[in-house]
């Protein structure tokens, strides 16, 4: 498996197959290729061959010493080979090669399975509110919607 940037072409093919990575579509908004465009080399394809098991999209924060992760999602056959995590980890060395001391990432307070995975990942959950006994920042998503915000130091 090989890490490196995504390309439009690869991002385009996610998009069309977006159940396959996420099991709905429900995330097909969040995906705009402007951030291949603005972001390139730290948006992330993991390729086996002309494949795309996995993918993310991050970026370094301009507002604080943190590398953002916005998406992240691997194919269902993919999953529970380390997909995921090796991407985390490119995106690590990454953010910290430009300055960021910490990673940040975000999900809804329902999403078991990524708080479950961040968490293994030593990633700890921050908040000034609670909701289905998770810590939240309120607000976060806009005017009551809610998010898990996750922090993990480099």
């Amino acid at each position: 498996m090989e890490i490196r940037p995504i390309t439009v072409p690869e991002y385009d093919r996610v998009r069309e197959e977006i159940v396959d990575f996420w099991d709905s579509d429900r995330t097909q908004a969040m995906h705009q290729t402007m951030y291949l465009h603005e972001f390139g080399e730290s948006c992330l394809a993991a390729v086996e061959g002309d494949r795309v098991l996995g993918y993310l999209v991050g970026f370094s924060s301009q507002s604080r010493p943190a590398g953002y992760i916005h998406l992240v999602g691997v194919r269902r056959a993919a999953r529970g080979r380390g997909v995921a995590r090796a991407l985390y980890e490119h995106f690590a060395r990454w953010a910290a090669g430009r300055g960021c001391t910490y990673l940040r990432a975000i999900t809804s307070p329902t999403n078991t399975d990524s708080i479950a995975f961040h968490r293994a990942l030593g990633f700890s959950l921050e908040g000034d509110a609670e909701e289905k006994g998770l810590p939240v920042v309120a607000d976060y998503g806009g005017p009551g919607v809610h998010r898990v915000v996750f922090r993990r130091p480099l």
